[in-house]
Protein backbone atom coordinates (compact mmCIF):
# COMPACT_ATOMS: atom_id res chain seq x y z
CA UNK A 1 0.00 0.00 0.00
CA UNK A 2 1.86 3.17 -1.48
CA UNK A 3 -0.61 6.16 0.30
CA UNK A 4 -1.66 6.59 3.96
CA UNK A 5 -3.44 9.35 5.63
CA UNK A 6 -1.42 12.40 6.30
CA UNK A 7 -0.46 12.84 9.59
CA UNK A 8 -2.09 16.47 9.78
CA UNK A 9 -5.58 14.58 8.35
CA UNK A 10 -4.63 11.80 11.28
CA UNK A 11 -4.92 14.90 13.70
CA UNK A 12 -8.05 16.56 11.94
CA UNK A 13 -9.82 13.46 11.95
CA UNK A 14 -9.49 12.78 15.37
CA UNK A 15 -10.81 16.08 16.57
CA UNK A 16 -13.83 15.52 14.19
CA UNK A 17 -12.90 18.38 11.87
CA UNK A 18 -11.79 16.45 8.54
CA UNK A 19 -13.41 17.78 5.76
CA UNK A 20 -14.78 15.43 2.73
CA UNK A 21 -13.99 14.29 0.76
CA UNK A 22 -10.90 13.78 2.28
CA UNK A 23 -12.56 12.52 5.79
CA UNK A 24 -14.73 9.57 2.93
CA UNK A 25 -10.98 8.52 1.88
CA UNK A 26 -9.77 8.64 5.42
CA UNK A 27 -12.47 6.29 6.52
CA UNK A 28 -12.30 3.54 3.80
CA UNK A 29 -8.66 3.52 4.53
CA UNK A 30 -8.49 3.30 7.98
CA UNK A 31 -10.81 -0.03 7.74
CA UNK A 32 -8.01 -1.72 5.81
CA UNK A 33 -4.86 -0.09 7.27
CA UNK A 34 -3.27 -0.94 10.65
CA UNK A 35 -0.16 1.31 10.07
CA UNK A 36 -2.44 4.30 10.03
CA UNK A 37 -5.24 3.26 12.94
CA UNK A 38 -1.95 2.86 15.09
CA UNK A 39 -0.61 6.18 14.11
CA UNK A 40 -4.60 7.72 14.70
CA UNK A 41 -4.34 6.14 18.21
CA UNK A 42 -0.77 7.96 18.74
CA UNK A 43 -2.37 11.74 18.40
CA UNK A 44 -5.64 10.87 19.58
CA UNK A 45 -6.22 12.20 22.43
CA UNK A 46 -7.14 9.13 24.92
CA UNK A 47 -10.32 10.65 26.48
CA UNK A 48 -11.76 11.79 23.63
CA UNK A 49 -10.55 8.52 21.70
CA UNK A 50 -12.65 6.34 24.20
CA UNK A 51 -15.60 8.23 24.73
CA UNK A 52 -15.94 7.57 20.82
CA UNK A 53 -15.71 3.95 21.52
CA UNK A 54 -18.65 4.24 23.96
CA UNK A 55 -21.06 6.47 21.74
CA UNK A 56 -20.12 3.74 18.85
CA UNK A 57 -20.80 0.61 21.44
CA UNK A 58 -23.63 2.07 22.54
CA UNK A 59 -24.93 2.94 19.01
CA UNK A 60 -24.32 -0.35 17.97
CA UNK A 61 -26.09 -2.37 21.31
CA UNK A 62 -29.23 -0.12 20.62
CA UNK A 63 -32.28 -1.73 19.75
CA UNK A 64 -33.87 -0.84 16.76
CA UNK A 65 -36.66 1.00 16.48
CA UNK A 66 -39.56 0.09 15.10
CA UNK A 67 -41.93 1.15 12.36
CA UNK A 68 -44.70 2.24 15.05
CA UNK A 69 -42.70 2.87 17.13
CA UNK A 70 -41.39 6.17 15.18
CA UNK A 71 -44.80 6.84 14.01
CA UNK A 72 -45.42 6.90 17.93
CA UNK A 73 -42.62 8.95 18.47
CA UNK A 74 -43.05 11.31 15.61
CA UNK A 75 -47.26 12.07 16.86
CA UNK A 76 -45.18 13.28 20.05
CA UNK A 77 -45.57 9.97 22.53
CA UNK A 78 -42.73 9.93 25.30
CA UNK A 79 -39.38 7.92 23.96
CA UNK A 80 -40.18 5.28 27.04
CA UNK A 81 -44.01 5.38 26.46
CA UNK A 82 -43.51 4.64 23.08
CA UNK A 83 -41.27 1.56 23.60
CA UNK A 84 -43.69 0.13 25.78
CA UNK A 85 -46.26 0.39 23.37
CA UNK A 86 -44.58 -0.89 20.47
CA UNK A 87 -43.64 -3.94 22.52
CA UNK A 88 -47.08 -4.51 23.49
CA UNK A 89 -47.60 -8.61 22.69
CA UNK A 90 -51.04 -7.41 21.04
CA UNK A 91 -49.27 -4.97 18.59
CA UNK A 92 -47.52 -8.02 17.47
CA UNK A 93 -48.14 -8.98 13.44
CA UNK A 94 -49.41 -12.80 15.23
CA UNK A 95 -51.94 -11.45 17.29
CA UNK A 96 -53.16 -8.75 15.00
CA UNK A 97 -53.25 -11.40 12.12
CA UNK A 98 -55.42 -13.75 14.61
CA UNK A 99 -57.50 -11.27 14.78
CA UNK A 100 -58.37 -10.52 11.58
CA UNK A 101 -58.58 -14.28 10.90
CA UNK A 102 -61.22 -14.52 13.44
CA UNK A 103 -62.97 -11.55 12.36
CA UNK A 104 -62.74 -13.05 8.47
CA UNK A 105 -64.29 -16.11 9.58
CA UNK A 106 -67.18 -14.66 11.65
CA UNK A 107 -68.14 -12.31 9.16
CA UNK A 108 -67.57 -14.98 6.30
CA UNK A 109 -70.10 -16.87 8.42
CA UNK A 110 -72.98 -14.03 8.47
CA UNK A 111 -72.66 -13.86 5.09
CA UNK A 112 -73.28 -17.87 4.65
CA UNK A 113 -76.65 -17.77 7.36
CA UNK A 114 -79.16 -17.08 4.27
CA UNK A 115 -82.25 -15.06 5.96
CA UNK A 116 -80.09 -14.63 9.25
CA UNK A 117 -81.96 -11.38 10.78
CA UNK A 118 -78.90 -11.07 13.04
CA UNK A 119 -74.83 -11.67 12.71
CA UNK A 120 -75.23 -13.64 16.08
CA UNK A 121 -71.25 -15.39 15.69
CA UNK A 122 -69.97 -11.87 14.99
CA UNK A 123 -71.77 -10.41 17.74
CA UNK A 124 -70.98 -12.73 20.59
CA UNK A 125 -67.02 -13.23 19.59
CA UNK A 126 -66.57 -9.52 18.95
CA UNK A 127 -66.63 -8.46 22.06
CA UNK A 128 -64.07 -10.82 23.81
CA UNK A 129 -61.57 -9.56 21.46
CA UNK A 130 -60.69 -6.31 23.07
CA UNK A 131 -60.77 -8.04 26.59
CA UNK A 132 -58.07 -10.79 25.40
CA UNK A 133 -55.95 -7.92 24.37
CA UNK A 134 -56.25 -6.50 27.53
CA UNK A 135 -55.35 -9.59 29.54
CA UNK A 136 -52.36 -9.93 26.93
CA UNK A 137 -50.90 -6.03 27.52
CA UNK A 138 -50.54 -6.68 30.96
CA UNK A 139 -48.77 -9.13 33.39
CA UNK A 140 -45.97 -10.79 33.95
CA UNK A 141 -47.23 -14.29 32.63
CA UNK A 142 -47.62 -13.05 29.09
CA UNK A 143 -46.05 -9.97 28.57
CA UNK A 144 -42.21 -10.31 27.75
CA UNK A 145 -41.41 -6.83 28.54
CA UNK A 146 -43.46 -6.97 32.13
CA UNK A 147 -39.82 -6.01 33.76
CA UNK A 148 -39.20 -3.16 31.90
CA UNK A 149 -43.00 -2.19 32.29
CA UNK A 150 -42.23 -2.21 36.21
CA UNK A 151 -38.94 -0.01 36.43
CA UNK A 152 -40.39 2.63 33.95
CA UNK A 153 -41.11 5.55 35.21
CA UNK A 154 -45.06 5.26 34.89
CA UNK A 155 -48.01 5.01 37.77
CA UNK A 156 -49.11 1.50 36.90
CA UNK A 157 -52.07 2.30 36.23
CA UNK A 158 -51.29 4.89 33.27
CA UNK A 159 -49.68 2.37 31.54
CA UNK A 160 -52.42 -0.25 32.15
CA UNK A 161 -54.65 2.87 30.27
CA UNK A 162 -52.25 3.66 27.54
CA UNK A 163 -52.06 -0.34 26.68
CA UNK A 164 -55.73 -0.59 27.40
CA UNK A 165 -56.33 2.81 25.03
CA UNK A 166 -53.75 0.93 22.51
CA UNK A 167 -55.94 -2.33 22.76
CA UNK A 168 -59.06 -0.40 22.25
CA UNK A 169 -58.08 1.26 19.17
CA UNK A 170 -56.72 -1.32 17.37
CA UNK A 171 -59.46 -3.92 17.95
CA UNK A 172 -62.50 -1.69 17.89
CA UNK A 173 -60.71 -0.10 14.49
CA UNK A 174 -60.64 -3.68 13.16
CA UNK A 175 -64.11 -4.67 14.27
CA UNK A 176 -65.84 -1.47 13.14
CA UNK A 177 -63.83 -2.84 9.60
CA UNK A 178 -65.40 -6.21 9.95
CA UNK A 179 -68.90 -4.25 10.58
CA UNK A 180 -68.68 -2.28 6.95
CA UNK A 181 -68.34 -6.15 5.41
CA UNK A 182 -72.28 -6.67 7.22
CA UNK A 183 -73.77 -3.43 5.58
CA UNK A 184 -77.08 -5.91 5.02
CA UNK A 185 -77.67 -5.84 8.88
CA UNK A 186 -77.45 -2.37 9.30
CA UNK A 187 -76.88 -0.32 13.12
CA UNK A 188 -77.81 -4.16 14.49
CA UNK A 189 -74.31 -4.97 13.63
CA UNK A 190 -73.23 -2.39 16.09
CA UNK A 191 -74.85 -4.32 19.28
CA UNK A 192 -70.71 -5.87 19.93
CA UNK A 193 -69.21 -2.18 21.13
CA UNK A 194 -71.49 -1.80 23.80
CA UNK A 195 -71.02 -5.53 25.00
CA UNK A 196 -67.20 -5.15 24.25
CA UNK A 197 -66.68 -1.83 26.54
CA UNK A 198 -68.40 -3.69 29.50
CA UNK A 199 -66.38 -7.05 29.13
CA UNK A 200 -62.92 -4.88 29.10
CA UNK A 201 -64.31 -2.57 31.72
CA UNK A 202 -65.47 -5.58 34.21
CA UNK A 203 -62.11 -7.28 33.44
CA UNK A 204 -59.83 -4.83 34.21
CA UNK A 205 -62.05 -3.87 37.24
CA UNK A 206 -61.38 -7.23 38.59
CA UNK A 207 -57.60 -7.34 37.98
CA UNK A 208 -56.37 -5.64 41.15
CA UNK A 209 -57.90 -8.50 43.24
CA UNK A 210 -58.02 -11.94 41.01
CA UNK A 211 -54.88 -10.72 38.68
CA UNK A 212 -54.39 -9.73 34.56
CA UNK A 213 -55.28 -13.71 33.61
CA UNK A 214 -58.19 -14.97 35.74
CA UNK A 215 -60.03 -11.43 35.71
CA UNK A 216 -60.42 -11.52 31.87
CA UNK A 217 -60.60 -15.03 32.21
CA UNK A 218 -63.64 -14.98 34.28
CA UNK A 219 -65.08 -12.33 32.43
CA UNK A 220 -65.40 -14.12 29.22
CA UNK A 221 -66.48 -17.46 30.74
CA UNK A 222 -69.62 -15.49 32.27
CA UNK A 223 -69.99 -13.51 28.43
CA UNK A 224 -70.30 -17.23 27.22
CA UNK A 225 -72.37 -18.51 29.87
CA UNK A 226 -75.22 -15.57 29.51
CA UNK A 227 -74.96 -16.19 25.57
CA UNK A 228 -75.64 -19.91 26.12
CA UNK A 229 -78.40 -18.87 28.46
CA UNK A 230 -79.91 -16.16 26.40
CA UNK A 231 -80.26 -18.88 23.41
CA UNK A 232 -81.86 -21.13 25.76
CA UNK A 233 -84.65 -18.86 26.42
CA UNK A 234 -85.60 -17.39 23.37
CA UNK A 235 -85.89 -21.60 22.01
CA UNK A 236 -84.74 -21.03 18.43
CA UNK A 237 -87.31 -18.22 17.79
CA UNK A 238 -85.69 -15.91 15.21
CA UNK A 239 -85.07 -12.86 17.81
CA UNK A 240 -81.75 -11.41 19.13
CA UNK A 241 -80.08 -12.44 22.14
CA UNK A 242 -80.83 -10.93 25.34
CA UNK A 243 -77.11 -8.99 25.17
CA UNK A 244 -78.00 -7.35 21.67
CA UNK A 245 -81.83 -6.32 22.74
CA UNK A 246 -82.09 -2.62 23.46
CA UNK A 247 -82.39 -3.79 27.57
CA UNK A 248 -79.23 -5.86 27.00
CA UNK A 249 -77.36 -2.73 25.90
CA UNK A 250 -78.59 -0.62 28.48
CA UNK A 251 -77.19 -2.85 30.71
CA UNK A 252 -74.03 -3.23 29.03
CA UNK A 253 -73.77 0.82 29.63
CA UNK A 254 -74.21 -0.04 33.24
CA UNK A 255 -71.68 -2.13 33.57
CA UNK A 256 -69.12 0.06 31.37
CA UNK A 257 -69.64 3.21 33.79
CA UNK A 258 -69.90 1.09 36.49
CA UNK A 259 -66.47 -0.92 35.86
CA UNK A 260 -65.19 2.47 35.15
CA UNK A 261 -65.92 4.33 38.47
CA UNK A 262 -64.63 1.08 40.32
CA UNK A 263 -61.33 0.85 38.02
CA UNK A 264 -60.84 4.51 39.06
CA UNK A 265 -60.87 3.91 42.84
CA UNK A 266 -58.73 1.07 42.65
CA UNK A 267 -56.63 2.79 40.41
CA UNK A 268 -53.59 3.11 43.03
CA UNK A 269 -54.15 -1.17 43.79
CA UNK A 270 -52.27 -1.99 40.02
CA UNK A 271 -48.92 -0.64 41.77
CA UNK A 272 -49.00 -2.48 44.79
CA UNK A 273 -50.08 -5.66 42.71
CA UNK A 274 -46.63 -4.77 39.65
CA UNK A 275 -44.91 -5.33 43.03
CA UNK A 276 -46.54 -8.53 44.67
CA UNK A 277 -46.20 -9.99 40.91
CA UNK A 278 -42.38 -9.16 40.04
Amino acid sequence: MSWHVPEEDLRAYARGELAAPAVWSADAHLTSCARCREALAEVSDPVVLDAGWERLDAELDAPRVGMLEALLVRAGVAGHTARLLAAAPVLRRSWLGAVVAVLLLTVGAAHAVQGGEWPTLFLALAPLLPLAGVALSYGPALDPTYEMAVVAPLHGFRLLMIRTVAVLGVVLGLNGLATLALPGYGLRALAWLLPALALTAAGLALTPRLGPVLAPSLVGVAWVGLLITADELRAGAEVPLAPFTPAGQGVAAVVTALGAGLLFLLRDRFDLFQGRAV
